[in-house]
């Protein structure tokens, strides 16, 4: 006889001890709320590190200032790359899958002490990498973030990202447990919310990403202590990018979830269509991973074939996705504003947002930042033949950081602002700080990753320590305006690790000082109002009203295809300029 989801017996119930949030009305489990808790400062603690290293590699690419030497420029721009690219996104993910599976469904955590397992086994990872990437030998801590085979790493280091995805992923299927279990006790009616749906998205995506992972580094693991004799580079950088690059995918995911959160928070903002949007996200789930392929154009292994239908066709339905949401958020913040009474001209109700609240202030320079430029970009160096040119020069590092630092970071520390008084119970502080942060970041984040691509542009390369060339076998002549363009980089990290200072101050005089006392209301600096109990007073027959339609959304929409547009049809001007023919 058949066995249907039903006749699966339930977890065992602990005797779950619950508090009811006095803002949302929700009711939080204990053992979740210690295990956001734990996650939320471990990721701060790696952002603190990482941030130090940036500082410490801006300064150093910013070829006036040339700060460090090779030696320790190889070991930080590694140690950077896991701590932020990896450990301080992950941590923070795994809170907020805690937090969407337990507190936004009004359901219990079913096994915190797995969910302290899977925090051990990250946290014992993270730590490892750091000190053989800092301390261990140069030969073996230099391989890079992407540690290519036949470059060979010590044991350890393998090691180390092997215990930190095994984390991960423990905690990834805690989270469907958590939700599986919700639904069965009856903690939540209909559907997922458009907010935990979009997490559950990023958390199949990050499943295939962590066994991509596993795949990736338990034979290079084996291959370091002489287990196997022989690891074959071009399987390695197959799995490898199974690994690194869908990983910002479940990043996006995550910060596109992140954003349907902080319209509802800071304006009350809900989907014109929740169809439309939940759409987009599927989109994500079959297409996403695709662009993977751009980082193998070069390789043997996969066909012309391949490499064109992933790079220059199927890849482009993800980016369909990532549109769709680029509408859906900023129409329903509009809405929201006209049915405030905000409804002369195109944009009253932008003018008269809550520009000094930093989760709208963060949520705007988030989206701005991460489609304006990183989304533009993305999809222009997706595309084979001008990726082959562009691949390895500073274009890339500009593009990922404005997606990754400009778009997900500035969203995650959005967010914070609210865990403070909802989840750690502490008053925020230093709030003038709060206000001011998501700009100094955001215009920071904007200036180097322009000053990136534009030195990239001018063939500035990706990694190389020193961009006279002084020494090399092949020397190669720069401008003379990559001096500016890399100056501008500088000047744009420079205010981006301030305004990191700015948030990390917040944060940590908020945690560590003062009384544990409930939250008493849901904005910040805006006001004392409520706008989430406000959206949900807002019926489908008000948002059809005439005076509640988007119009300028849709100009702001045509105003960014029309930039999509210039800025994708000039890299191919300057691509047939590559070559002179006669």
């Amino acid at each position: 006889m058949a066995t249907t989801t039903a006749d699966v017996p339930l977890p065992v119930p602990r005797d779950a001890d619950f508090r009811t949030c006095p803002v949302t009305f929700l009711k939080v489990d204990i053992a979740a709320e210690k295990l956001i808790i734990f996650n939320a400062v471990a990721a701060v603690v790696c952002l603190l590190l990482g941030g130090i290293f940036a500082l410490l590699i801006g300064l150093t690419r910013w070829q006036a200032v040339h700060l460090l030497d090779p030696v320790w420029f190889y070991r930080l721009i590694t140690a950077h790359g896991i701590d932020m690219l990896v450990a301080w996104i992950v941590f923070f993910e795994i809170a907020g899958l805690y937090f969407g599976s337990t507190v936004m469904l009004n359901a219990r955590m079913v096994y915190p002490k797995v969910g302290w397992a899977a925090f051990a086994l990250m946290v014992a990872g993270g730590l490892l990498v750091n000190y053989i990437v800092l301390f261990g030998e140069f030969n073996e801590a230099a391989i890079m973030f992407t540690a290519y085979v036949p470059l060979e790493g010590h044991p350890l280091f393998y090691l180390s990202y092997i215990l930190f995805a095994v984390g991960a992923l423990v905690a990834v299927i805690l989270f469907f447990i958590n939700i599986t279990v919700a639904k069965r006790e009856g903690t939540y009616q209909g559907s997922l919310p458009l907010v935990v749906f979009g997490l559950a998205t990023a958390a199949i995506l990050a499943v295939y990403t962590l066994i991509s992972g596993a795949l990736t580094f338990v034979p290079a693991f084996l291959w370091s202590i002489d287990v196997i004799p022989y690891y074959d580079p071009e399987i390695y950088r197959s799995l490898f990018w199974g690994f690194g690059h869908p990983a910002q995918q479940v990043n996006l995911a995550a910060m596109v979830a992140i954003w349907y959160a902080l319209a509802a928070i800071t304006v009350g903002a809900k989907p014109l269509n929740e169809r439309f949007s939940r759409l987009a996200f599927i989109f994500y789930l079959f297409f996403i991973n695709l662009g993977s392929a751009h980082h193998l154009l070069v390789d043997p292994a996969m066909g012309f074939a391949y490499k064109t239908f992933n790079t220059s066709y199927a890849m482009y339905l993800a980016v369909l996705g990532s549109l769709m949401h680029a509408f859906s958020i900023p129409a329903a913040v509009e809405v929201a504003q006209r049915l405030k009474g905000f409804t002369r001209g195109a944009f009253e109700w932008l003018r008269n947002a809550p520009w000094r609240e930093p989760g709208f202030s963060g949520l705007v320079l988030s989206m701005v930042i991460f489609g304006w430029i990183g989304g533009v970009t993305g999809v222009t160096l997706g595309t084979e033949q001008i990726n082959m040119t562009a691949h390895n020069t500073m274009r890339l590092p500009g593009h990922f950081h404005s997606t990754v630092v400009g778009g997900t970071t500035l969203a995650f520390m959005a967010l914070t602002y609210y865990l403070i008084p909802l989840i750690f119970r502490k008053e925020l502080k230093l709030k003038r700080l709060a206000i001011w942060q998501p700009y100094l970041f955001g215009i920071g984040m904007v200036l180097s990753s322009v000053g990136m691509i534009v030195s990239g542009i001018q063939g500035v390369s990706r990694r190389h320590w020193d961009i006279s060339f002084a020494n090399a076998t092949f020397p190669v002549t720069l401008p003379g305006t990559v001096d500016l363009s890399l100056a501008v980089m500088g000047i744009g990290i420079l205010l981006a690790v301030t305004g990191g200072i700015f948030f990390m101050a917040v944060v940590l005089v908020s945690v560590f000082t003062g009384p544990r006392t409930e939250a008493n209301k849901l904005l910040l600096v805006a006001g004392d109002n409520n706008p989430l109990v406000e959206s949900l007073q807002v019926s489908q027959k008000d948002m059809e009203q005439p005076h509640a339609q988007p119009k300028g959304t849709f100009i702001l929409v045509i105003a960014f295809l029309a930039f999509f547009a210039l800025y994708y049809f000039s890299n191919w001007w300057l691509l047939g300029r590559t070559w002179f023919v006669q």
